[in-house]
This record gives C-alpha cells, sequence and structure tokens, in this order.
C-alpha cells in the first residue's frame, strides 16, 4: 500500500536543533548532582595550563563531568570565559609584527648583506608568531581530543555555542566556534570514519538514535524503521572509534518507490538509486561537510555490490525559494504601481531597478482572473496574494494550479540556475549537491502538498543527478567559477545565461 504523503520526502543537508535539545545535560549526566560553577572553571583553567601529564585525565574527566551538570545559563557563561579570557595575547601578537617590520626595514637598508641573518631573524618571529596566533583555548581542545571520550563533549560544546550565537552574534564566541569548527573537521576526516551499513541486527542504541534524529521524514516506530532498513532500501552512516554508539551523518537510500510499504519490483531489477534523506545526530559537526563524502563513498560501494544501478540521484526540497520569491513579488509590484503613477517619462522612480518577474501572457492571465478568486493591481501583486493565501487555498483549486504552473517552475529554475549569493548557488540545498558534484536535473510540480513543502516551495521539489564520470569536474567547475550543471529540460524554462557565467550541462 503507498502511503498518502509519499510525496513529502525530501533530501537536505544537516538539520538544526533547538536550544532546549543540544543544551541539556546528556543522559549519563542528568541525575548527578550540579556542580559548582567556579569549580568548572578551576577545573577548565586547570585542564588548560596544567603540564604535569601524570593528573590530566583527572582533570579532563573531572571538566567533563561538571560541565554537563551545569544548567544552560552557568554553560553559557563558562563558554564566554573560555572564549574571552583564553583568547590569543594581541599585544605579543602586534609587538612581533612590529618587530618582523623593523627586519623587514632592515633588509631593504642592507640591499642583501648578510642574508643569512636577516632570514634567520624572519624564521625566528615567523615561528614565535605562529604560536602567539594560537589562541590558549586550542590546549583544551587538543587535550580532550587525545582523551577517551574527549570528542563528544567537544561536540557538546560545540553544540552549546551555537545554540548561543543563535540567539546573540558574540565576536569572541563565533571566534571560537571557527576554530573549534576547523579542529573538528580535521579530526573528524573521512580517512578517520568508518562507513557503516545499518542493519536491523545493530546495537539498539544506534537504531534509538536514528529513529530520535531522523530530521527529513520522521520514523514513527521500530516497525517503521525495520522496513527502511529492508530490501530495497539501505541507511549508510558513519561511525568514529571515539563514539562508537553514535552516527555522525546517516544517509537513506532506495531502489524502489520511496516510501512504499512492499517494493513494486525485485531489488535486483532496480536500476536507480535515490537518495532521499541525509542526517545528522550531531548538531556540534554542523557546517563540516560530512555528507559530501558520505555520499561519494556510498555511491562508489553501492556500485561495485550493484552494478545494474545506473543513475543515483535525490528527490530533495529547495527551501529558499518561496521566501525569495515573495520578495521579489513584493518589491517589483510596488516598483510597478509608482511607476504607473507617475506620469512623466523624465520621472520614472525607480525604474532602473524594475524587471519583468512575469511573461505578458503570464501576467494576462492572471489579471484575467475574477477577483472573487483574488484582488491585485497586477499580476504579481495578484501572485503574491494566492502565495500567501490561508492554507494555500490555490493549491485545491485546478484552474489556479494551472495558470500558476508555467511561471512557478520557471522562476524556480530562474532561482535555483541564476541566483547566486557570493559566486554560489542562493538555495542551501542547491548548494550542497552541487558543491558535492551533482547536476540538476529536472523540477518536479507539485512533489510535495504538505503543509512545509507548500509554504518553502509552493510543492515544487527537484532531483540533483550524481554522475560518477561527473562528479570530480562538476564540483571543481563550481567550487571555481560558480558554473552550475543542469539538463537541458531544465535550462529551457530559462533564458540563456552571459556567456561568462555558464551553467548548462548539455546532457539530458
Amino acid at each position: 500500500m503507498r502511503p498518502n504523503n509519499s510525496t513529502k520526502l525530501a533530501f537536505s543537508p544537516l538539520p538544526n536543533r533547538s536550544r532546549a535539545r543540544a543544551m541539556q545535560p546528556s543522559s549519563d549526566n542528568a541525575n548527578k548532582p550540579q556542580r559548582d560553577f567556579e569549580h568548572v572553571r578551576d577545573s577548565m583553567h586547570s585542564a588548560i595550563s596544567m603540564n604535569k601529564t601524570e593528573v590530566i585525565d583527572t582533570v579532563l574527566n573531572d571538566f567533563s563531568e561538571g560541565y554537563f551538570s551545569l544548567c544552560y545559563e552557568n554553560r553559557r557563561r563558562l563558554l564566554l570565559v573560555l572564549a574571552k579570557e583564553y583568547d590569543l595575547n594581541r599585544t605579543q601578537v602586534c609587538e612581533l609584527i612590529k618587530q618582523y617590520l623593523g627586519v623587514l626595514g632592515e633588509e631593504a637598508q642592507s640591499a642583501g648583506h648578510e642574508e643569512d641573518g636577516v632570514l634567520g631573524s624572519f624564521y625566528r618571529i615567523e615561528r614565535n608568531l605562529r604560536h602567539a596566533l594560537k589562541p590558549m583555548y586550542e590546549g583544551l581542545f587538543e587535550r580532550l581530543n587525545m582523551h577517551p571520550g574527549g570528542l563528544k563533549v567537544l561536540t557538546s560544546l560545540r553544540a552549546d555555542i551555537l545554540s548561543i550565537l543563535a540567539e546573540e552574534n558574540i565576536a569572541s564566541l563565533r571566534a571560537l566556534d571557527s576554530y573549534l569548527k576547523e579542529k573538528l573537521g580535521t579530526w573528524l576526516s573521512p580517512a578517520a570514519l568508518e562507513l557503516h551499513q545499518i542493519t536491523w541486527d545493530d546495537p539498539a542504541s544506534l537504531l534509538e538514535k536514528i529513529v530520535a534524529y531522523e530530521a527529513v521524514h520522521p520514523i514513527s516506530n521500530l516497525l517503521d524503521l525495520k522496513r527502511r532498513l529492508g530490501v530495497g532500501r539501505r541507511c549508510f552512516g558513519y561511525l568514529h572509534a571515539a563514539i562508537p554508539v553514535e552516527t555522525s551523518d546517516y544517509l537513506w537510500l532506495n531502489f524502489q518507490e520511496v516510501l512504499w510499504d512492499d517494493p513494486p519490483i525485485p531489488e535486483c531489477e532496480a536500476t536507480c538509486a535515490l537518495f532521499y534523506s541525509i542526517s545528522s545526530t550531531q548538531r556540534g559537526l554542523a557546517g563540516i561537510n560530512l555528507g559530501k563524502f558520505l555520499i561519494k563513498r556510498v555511491i562508489t560501494l553501492v556500485k561495485r555490490d550493484m552494478p545494474h544501478i545506473s543513475t543515483f540521484a535525490t528527490i530533495s526540497p529547495i527551501p529558499g525559494f518561496i521566501q525569495w520569491l515573495l520578495s521579489k513579488l513584493a518589491s517589483q509590484s510596488k516598483l510597478a504601481e509608482v511607476n504607473d503613477i507617475s506620469q512623466s517619462s523624465a520621472d520614472r522612480s525607480g525604474s532602473a531597478f524594475r524587471e519583468n518577474i512575469l511573461e505578458p501572457e503570464e501576467e494576462k492571465a492572471l489579471m484575467d482572473l475574477s477577483e472573487e478568486f483574488v484582488a491585485g493591481k497586477n499580476g504579481m501583486e495578484r501572485m503574491l496574494n494566492l502565495l500567501t493565501s490561508k492554507n494555500h487555498e490555490w493549491s485545491n483549486f485546478a484552474p489556479l494550479l494551472s495558470i500558476l504552473k508555467t511561471p512557478l517552475l520557471r522562476l524556480c529554475a530562474r532561482y535555483l540556475l541564476q541566483e547566486k549569493k557570493r559566486g554560489k548557488a542562493l538555495d542551501s540545498v542547491a548548494n550542497f549537491h552541487l558543491q558535492n558534484g551533482a547536476m540538476i536535473e529536472r523540477i518536479n510540480w507539485m512533489a510535495d502538498r504538505s503543509e512545509n513543502g507548500l509554504h518553502q516551495s509552493a510543492g515544487i521539489m527537484v532531483n540533483y543527478v550524481y554522475r560518477l564520470e561527473n562528479i570530480e569536474e562538476y564540483a571543481q567547475s563550481y567550487f571555481s567559477t560558480g558554473q552550475i550543471h543542469a539538463s537541458d529540460d531544465v535550462c529551457r524554462y530559462v533564458e540563456p545565461l552571459n556567456e561568462h557565467q555558464p551553467a548548462t550541462d548539455k546532457r539530458g
């Protein structure tokens, strides 16, 4: 039996977690008494400054247990102390820079004489400068990484930092987060992670994690989980030896109709593998693109074991599309109204910022609608009113769907192919897949009629395709020039891009 909400599926990058979950004490420490803030602060200072290796494990244990026992407000206080009081010594950095510039001036005056002596001074100052540019809290991170269970503590620390930053942008804390993120990205490189196919025979603790953290399509119960781990479906996760019962990222892969109870064809006859969800159990690893490596390794593994699979694709949401479109419609509708009121061609205020959101025939179709369906002075205002209508009423009326389909698909293609942020795709999910080496294959009308799907993307979803022979080439061209590869079918929706901004792949 096919579920009624099968179109609700999505494929998205790592999800955010709420402050409540991120900042709660772990279950191992939930029943332990809360430590005094000053005691935990002292143990943190000792962990950073102590040189006695024979007692460092005891100090790190004391800090870890104390940190997890703290309430939210005291964790916040402690992290701000760590960020501000254990930052780098900028006075020392400034002094070393002055010394370096002084040696540079001496070199210019010496005209090459005593070259070895000058270079020796450069090397010495550069060495000291590299050391001075390391914040003191690096010592805590390095020691925790080498300590049993310390990597889990570090990911929890970063989850808490991200929760605080979501509420308040504190420069010193953002610097702390950036430094810790870089360290975690190094320590959790793919070489240090085990790719594991998750099965029903795995430990209950691991299966419970999957159920709890599935972010895209929630798992209703253990029977649902067992079905998803059955014939025609796969789940792969990254495991780390330092966190043996938890996954870093995990990826659902399907060879059949995504959420059908019974696979419609035998697994051996499938030719397409569909990625339909990727999630993380570790909020503290947000922004560390482990999913990129997970996808590539899974493709290689599946291709080796199932050579008859020729296509690897996603069914993905477009989370930023409607927000972008509504902003465009509102601003352009207002500019159109201003320009219509202005009678003087010499005083057409804002005309330099005008653009044609709708084609003439699309504008006409919207304006021909009776006002009992929608009101508005122009087509853009009418589309804006329809898309923001209560309960997405437009999606339940066939004539409105027919009128909106063409402009929404065209504008969605424009959003995916042409709208950029710092030279890369504006949409977060698109950027995730494109930087991993995928191409945009197809845009699907009314693929997700759920409340969230209509709110985010007017029900539209997109297929990204990974072709083994092109993954590295596409990833590199996107990284270096922002080039977006797409099928001809998708490119037909939009006008040709500027020749200096190639974005198409001529493969169908």
